[in-house]
């Protein structure tokens, strides 16, 4: 059966592929090789798929070169436009504290003004409760003297009886009409002084009355400037404030306790903002003291958030080119090819690039660690660990104090390692979290 179809297949080839003999000649003998249809048939297709195969492994591998190439590009371009944003957003944010901090300076003019005016319209209440009190002594001095008239009237009437009475005889019509006469002109005199004194002083009242509604005018319209320029330091603030909170809050950190151990330990970083109480300065409590204090607790929470995101591992610890490679989490193990959970984020670039601390704090580690190769450990606040590892060389030691963005070493390819790059972890109560979680909390606010 099966040599009836070969012949079959044979005779069919026969036409294209016909029987070729190769001679094969030595010096005794003549050999020959018959290449018989259906051999040349498979020859020929074993050829054509080697050369089928040849050109799609050649398609395959340049189409992955040009992939990468572009992958290259493509990285290069967007952390080109990362930095400028960082750049931008850099320039913005010192312009929102360039306007909170000239804000501020308007402010403190703003409480001296206040200050000034209460004070003056203090002493014009003082002045105007004098005058209150002159009108009341006046007055006073009126019903006295009104007083002593009658009083002078009823001795004048006594000495005239007793007169009378020795004289044995009542006094003239002329008398008595002198009499009248003195007593009118006594009075007269007294109630025109007591009125030129009244109208002095009601004079006085009246000037000093329009001083204090000017005063009390020239309050009112600083209380409206005042009122916009609270808000404007209120809005600002709400705009500085909230994404910082959120942002801490994304990384698994409370504010509050972030914010409260910050404040226990400034180091001569400065204080907060005590609040502002008018009562102890001698002036009447005012309506926006609670406000200017409000204003006063949020920027001493920007100023300690300002100092928390330097002891916070927010930045990056690469400052030139680089690639992202083995990301945070499960995956297969480079080396060995088995499933193995990775703690950190790979950053490839060249041998011997800088590499900075993310955040201030201390050395506690500097050296050879296993797998890590050459590694830095890095303790910062609240309880946050950073390492770096694959070092080709170390610049700190233990115990050193390290600022956010000094150097500490170089990229390497130290210890189980496949390429140069740098393994970044972050660790919370020495538990490792995602660094990029940090890296791009701070890329949305910063």
């Amino acid at each position: 059966m099966l040599l009836r179809l070969s012949h079959r297949i044979e005779t069919a080839l026969e036409p294209w592929l016909p029987e070729q003999r190769l001679f094969l000649k030595s010096d005794a003998t003549t050999r020959f090789v018959r290449l018989r249809p259906l051999t040349q048939a498979i020859s020929l297709a074993v050829g054509g798929l080697a050369v089928g195969w040849f050109l799609l492994a050649s398609a395959i591998l340049l189409m992955d070169f040009i992939n990468a190439g572009s992958s290259r590009d493509q990285i290069q371009r967007q952390t080109g436009l990362f930095e400028q944003r960082l750049n931008d957003l850099s320039t913005d944010r010192d312009l929102r504290v360039a306007e909170a901090a000239g804000a501020q300076e308007r402010f403190n003019l703003a409480l001296k003004q206040v200050s000034a005016m209460q004070e003056r319209l203090l002493a014009s209440e003082t002045r105007l409760r004098e005058l209150e009190t002159g009108i009341d002594v006046i007055q006073s001095t009126l019903r006295r003297t009104i007083h002593e008239r009658d009083e002078a009237r009823a001795m004048i009437a006594e000495a005239k009886a007793a007169r009378t009475e020795q004289a044995g005889a009542a006094p003239t019509e002329a008398e008595r009409a002198q009499d009248v006469a003195t007593t009118l002109a006594l009075m007269a005199n007294a109630l025109t002084e007591t009125a030129k004194d009244r109208d002095a002083e009601a004079a006085r009242v009246t000037a000093e009355e329009a001083k204090t509604a000017a005063v009390a005018l020239q309050k009112q319209q600083l209380e409206s400037r005042n009122a916009i320029i609270f808000g404007k330091l209120e809005d600002a603030l709400t705009i500085s404030v909230e994404p910082l909170n959120k942002m801490f809050t994304s990384v698994g950190l409370n504010p509050d306790d972030l914010i409260a151990a910050v404040r226990s330990g400034y180091s001569g970083q400065g204080g907060p903002l005590a609040p502002i109480s008018f009562s102890s300065m001698g002036l009447p409590n005012s309506p926006d003291e609670p406000r200017i204090n409000a204003i006063l607790q949020d920027l001493d929470t920007l100023n300690l958030y300002r100092i928390a995101a330097f002891k916070v591992p927010l930045g990056m610890p690469l400052q030139s080119r680089f690639r992202l490679t083995s990301g945070f989490g499960g995956r297969n193990d480079p080396i060995n090819g088995s499933a193995r959970m990775h703690e950190g984020q790979d950053l490839a670039g060249d041998y011997g690039t800088s590499i900075f601390a993310t955040a201030d704090g201390t050395v506690i580690y500097a050296g050879w660690e296993g797998g890590y190769g050459r590694l830095i450990k890095i303790r910062h606040i609240f309880g946050i660990e950073t390492r770096y590892g694959h070092l080709s060389q170390i610049d700190v030691k233990v115990g050193q104090k390290i600022s956010r963005g000094e150097k500490i070493g170089d990229m390497g390819n130290s210890g189980r390692s496949t390429g140069t790059h740098l393994h970044y972890e972050v660790r919370l109560s020495g538990k490792p979290v995602n660094p990029m979680t940090f890296i791009k909390a701070a890329r949305d606010v910063f």
